[in-house]
């Protein structure tokens, strides 16, 4: 496999799957491996496939397909549709597992696979372990021939069976609500528009013109100050490649972050007597203004490490109903099993229309943000920072100096070969000049060894 992922000893999954250059660290000789290997520890079928819309989806969509189908595992193609539409049918049809393939937020080029267990939700670290063994240590074993060989069935009507169970959730109407949709020529480019507006909303639309390559291209989650220029009093509400994760933007073009949807939601539904066990699960990127949020309403915050996976486990394990992260996975246990920009939408257009409120009013009233800067520090493959001495050194001093009055996150990210560096701070000045610093330490270290 030419230049593929397994030439190197990493791990193959990140904390969202399998992610490369598709068609070079994603080759489709991988994406039939992993096929094979996931298919062959199933005990039968079938296993429910969707993609987004990179021009590379087909190619190794088909490719994961034939993996299965060498395993003797039959496939339900369900073609272009959002991860929760994915995980949705997953459960509704009955099948054994779920395959998405998607990079979600990353450029075209860019590809990935994750598996999704028969129950909706992305596969446990030891699960994608095993897949993961077998791919690198193919066992000798009897392989399917004549009928036993898995074959591909095409679901025509998924998307159809997906915005129905959505517009079913909603408690409301929007009739009279003004929206405005970026779905970042990705996967939600039909669900989106065709939902909201069979709830009632007048809706308009960009980023629903995929051609392959423009996908997250300045539009989407990613880029919300793009829709907040258009919005002219409307709700805007900007979905990522695969739909998984929403940012909105308010009547007044204020983004509408994770963050601020927890907030919104939480206190709404605390006064409402649904959040369940009075708990919001949360990531250790939540702005402080979250916490300060639900604190006034005596809601408790859980933090866990970054990734909706981790989120999802902690919030079973507290038997919460509410929680996600602050990039705009939200995950909602009542009707949901993992992020859904689409039911996150919903929901949060259920408050504004259950309170009579602006999104703009319910944002300034439910959370006050810290002035908080990211910066992405490319370093050329994924690393383990624990080694980095020097860096950790300098994290230090300028936590001491900015004491209580701010925060400071520095991790490699699981999906891409960066490390984020996150500073909050009374002031966007004083943020930005420590995130800087702290960015020009990685690159000097990190970076080098790259």
């Amino acid at each position: 496999m030419p230049l593929s992922l397994l030439q190197n000893r990493r791990r193959l999954f990140g904390t969202d799957g399998v992610r490369g250059v598709a068609n070079s660290e994603l080759s489709p000789e991988l994406a039939l491996a992993l096929g094979r290997a996931a298919g062959l520890l199933l005990d039968d079928g079938p296993v429910v496939v969707g993609r987004d819309t990179r021009r590379s989806g087909e190619m190794l969509s088909l490719a994961l397909q034939a993996g299965f189908h060498s395993a003797g595992i039959d496939t339900v193609d369900v073609g272009v549709l959002p991860t929760g539409g994915i995980s949705f049918l997953t459960v509704d049809t009955g099948a054994a597992m779920g395959a998405v393939v998607s990079a979600s937020h990353n450029p075209a080029a860019d590809n990935g696979i994750k598996f999704l267990s028969r129950h909706g939700t992305k596969l446990s670290d030891e699960e994608e372990s095993r897949i993961e063994d077998r791919v690198r240590n193919a066992e000798s074993r009897a392989i399917p021939v004549g009928p036993a060989v898995g074959t591909r069935f095409p679901l025509d009507d998924a998307i159809a069976r997906y915005v129905a169970h959505l517009a079913g959730i909603s408690q409301y109407r929007l009739t009279g609500l003004r929206l405005l949709l970026d779905c970042a020529n990705g996967a939600a480019y039909r669900a989106a528009p065709e939902l909201f507006t069979r709830l009632g909303a007048e809706v308009d639309a960009v980023g629903v013109t995929p051609d392959g390559m423009n996908i997250n291209d300045g539009c989407g989650a990613t880029h919300p100050e793009s829709l907040a220029g258009l919005v002219e009093g409307r709700i805007g509400l900007a979905f990522d490649g695969d739909a998984d994760r929403l940012i909105a933007v308010d009547e007044e073009g204020g983004v509408v972050d994770g963050d601020a949807i927890l907030a919104i939601v939480g206190r709404h539904w605390k006064r409402l007597d649904r959040l369940r066990k009075n708990v919001v699960v949360t990531t250790v990127m939540a702005n402080l203004g979250l916490r300060q949020a639900l604190e006034e309403d005596g809601i408790e915050l859980v933090q866990t490490k970054v990734g909706d996976r981790y989120v999802l486990e902690e919030m079973r394990r507290r038997r919460a109903v509410l929680g996600g992260e602050q990039s705009g996975h939200v995950i909602f246990l009542d009707k949901g099993i993992t992020g859904d920009g689409l039911l996150t939408a919903v929901r949060l257009l259920e408050v504004v229309a259950g309170t009579g409120k602006t999104l703009a009013e319910l944002r300034r009233d439910s959370i006050t943000t810290y002035p908080q800067v990211l910066h992405n520090v490319e370093v050329g493959r994924r690393v383990d920072l624990d080694q980095f001495d020097e860096l950790w050194d300098a994290v230090r001093q300028a936590e001491a100096e900015l004491g209580d009055r701010g925060r400071i996150l520095v991790r490699a990210s699981g999906t891409e070969p960066v490390v984020r560096v996150m500073v909050e701070a009374p002031s966007p000045e004083e943020a930005e000049r420590y995130a800087v610093k702290l960015a020009e330490v990685v690159s000097a270290t990190v970076g080098k060894e790259g």
